[in-house]
């Protein structure tokens, strides 16, 4: 059985309700669903590159176990650049509202303007759902993040994505665009915002058979 890894959205945790939605969940077949705290050990210096380097290192404190990576948002971000620089450690993805465009100029979390503010002051700062309040963000997790391209990304893992279509924060037609030519990629749009959280029961029935997990 592959070991599960929740990878959160930006500004977020593990503890967010899809996380422990789907702990519980997973805690019901005996299963334990790992999150990695990218928040640690502080927000202010986090980057992509340092995400996947704690990624990495998780990765291999799991082995031999392949591994199945569930990302949320930006972690969907993460998990398919994961999947594609990981190969032979992740067998498959499942990916909530994925932010396939970021990090590209012109579909990052800002618009040109506050970006170009960002670099004159050197920070930001940015609601975090998960701590309370605000938080202060350097702009090397905007200037890292544009070595990055989910979008073109080559990986070939089972990959299941689910969209709402009333998501304000990740263009559903940048995500269709994303999955129609991936024949290893099933995409549900759903009736649903960025957050997806009406949508987890459809979402959970559908991983359960992904997972392997009905009889």
């Amino acid at each position: 059985m592959s070991r599960i890894f929740y990878l959160h959205g930006f500004a977020s945790s593990a503890h967010s309700t899809k996380g422990r939605y789907l702990a519980e969940r997973l805690r019901e077949h005996g299963m334990t669903l790992y999150g990695p705290d990218f928040n640690e050990p502080d927000f202010a210096s986090l980057t992509m590159t340092r995400m996947l380097d704690q990624l990495a290192h998780d990765l291999r404190g799991a082995e031999p176990e392949p591994v199945t990576l569930v990302g949320s948002s930006l972690g969907g971000t993460l998990a398919i650049l994961a999947a594609a620089r990981f190969a032979s450690r992740i067998d498959r993805l499942v990916l909530l509202a994925p932010a396939v465009m970021f990090a590209k100029e012109g579909d990052h979390l800002l618009p040109p303007e506050r970006v170009a503010e960002w670099r004159r002051r050197g920070a930001l700062s940015f609601v975090h759902y998960a701590h309370g309040g605000e938080r202060s963000l350097n702009v090397s997790f905007y200037e890292d993040s544009l070595q990055y391209d989910a979008f073109h990304a080559a990986f070939t893992q089972p990959t299941l994505v689910f969209q709402g279509l009333r998501d304000t924060a990740v263009d559903p037609r940048t995500v269709e665009l994303f999955a129609r030519d991936r024949p290893n990629v099933t995409l549900a749009l759903l009736d649903d915002d960025h957050r997806l959280v009406a949508s987890l029961p459809r979402i959970w029935s559908d991983m359960q058979t992904f997972l392997g997990l009905t009889d």
